[in-house]
């Protein structure tokens, strides 16, 4: 192995980005992140983290901060959108901690963001860096961003989102197909519910449903996410308003318990539901793509943040010791080592029947990226 440090520049500052970062640290390396947003906003929106995801933020050392932050619920209920029949109760708290060895928690992803920055040197973080173009330069890569900046690296991590840049200068494949599904999420105080609900619960309809959990340890919190067909409408952003009253009226059939969620809510945001199928290939020579990049999910399994990082850990386990020389057989082999995982979980995420009974958890859980047995 050669004494020269690559230099490996990833491409978005989100979960999977951040968490890249920290464990290409872990064993030795250094990256630079470039993020196209000026700053990070505080958008209303809640995250599970379930127990394989909780198994890489121990290994990170935030186990103990996510378990102060967020709410650990003790069962979670899936109910029939219209009687309020419970379908299936999935045991949660003490028990599945006790199951998968790592407990199952829900946040506020700007806590889980901030937490994971926190762990990452600030001096690495680049912002309003939009990404416009890759040239190979010799033996390396030459980043162009919107701003007129250019940067040079070794490696690139393509995890800039389902949108990427960095998958269509690989593969150009185009946008991401849009669903015809829709999505309202909120985080508002419970207070203003004026009753109570359950802790975590997934209401099923025909072709809608609503989803929400708390996301504190005192309960104060509460997320929703309710997912409705509206075929015309095609805005996919995180912070586009939506109208409260088409919204209540997408579900106005659902049961009381499940309308009061909808009714309590002050302001929703509202986002176009997109997917990509599974692809072919994630990396090309010194450039790979990880998390909603190259396997990006529907919401209805849970998975798109901890998948992303899990896709970091692999990634890391793959370069461990490697020179640069080594840098493309690594890529390669951490795609043969997650593409199969992460399909399944897109496709299952697809059918959207997760937990309506009940299911085979283990094969999701269990999985622990530091530990799984590499090709």
């Amino acid at each position: 192995m050669t004494d020269t440090i690559p230099e490996i520049a990833i491409i978005g500052a989100g979960i999977a980005g951040l968490t890249a970062a920290a464990t290409l640290r872990k064993i030795g390396l250094d990256a630079h992140i470039y993020e196209q947003a000026q700053a990070f906003a505080r958008i209303g929106a809640g995250i599970q983290m379930n127990p394989n995801a909780m198994k890489i933020l121990r290994g990170l050392g935030l186990e103990e901060h996510i378990r102060g932050i967020g709410f650990r619920p003790e069962v979670g209920y899936n109910r029939e959108w219209d009687t309020g029949q419970i379908t299936y109760l999935h045991p949660m708290g003490a028990k599945i901690e006790q199951r998968f060895g790592a407990p199952d928690i829900s946040l506020h992803r700007a806590a889980l963001h901030s937490a994971l920055l926190s762990i990452n040197p600030t001096a690495i973080l680049h912002l309003g860096k939009k990404l416009v173009g890759i040239d190979r330069t010799g033996t390396r890569y030459l980043l162009a961003f919107a701003d007129g900046t250019r940067v040079e690296a070794d490696a690139v991590i393509g995890a800039d989102g389902v949108h990427s840049t960095v998958l269509e200068f690989l593969f150009g494949t185009g946008e991401p197909r849009f669903t015809g599904q829709v999505a309202y999420r909120a985080i508002y105080r419970t207070e203003l519910l004026g009753t109570k609900i359950d802790d975590r619960v997934k209401w099923w309809g025909r072709d809608r449903h609503i989803v929400s959990y708390k996301v504190d340890p005192r309960r104060q919190e509460l997320y929703f996410i309710a997912s409705t067909p509206e075929p015309d409408f095609k805005v996919e952003s995180w912070s586009a308003s939506g109208d409260l009253d088409q919204m209540r009226a997408a579900f106005a059939d659902f049961h009381p318990q499940a309308r009061v969620i909808l009714d309590a809510c002050p302001e929703v945001r509202k986002w176009a539901l997109v997917e990509r199928d599974p692809l072919a290939r994630w990396s090309e020579d010194r450039i790979v793509l990880i998390g909603d990049a190259c396997h990006p999910m529907l919401p209805y399994m849970a998975q798109g943040a901890g998948s992303s990082m899990e896709d970091a850990v692999v990634l890391a386990r793959c370069l461990d010791g490697k020179d640069l020389d080594g840098f493309a057989e690594a890529f390669r082999r951490f795609e043969r080592n997650r593409k199969e995982r992460t399909s399944r979980i897109q496709l299952g995420a697809r059918q959207n029947i997760w937990m309506r009974t009940a299911p085979d958890t283990a094969w999701l859980y269990d999985y622990d990226a530091w530990t799984v047995p590499l090709d």
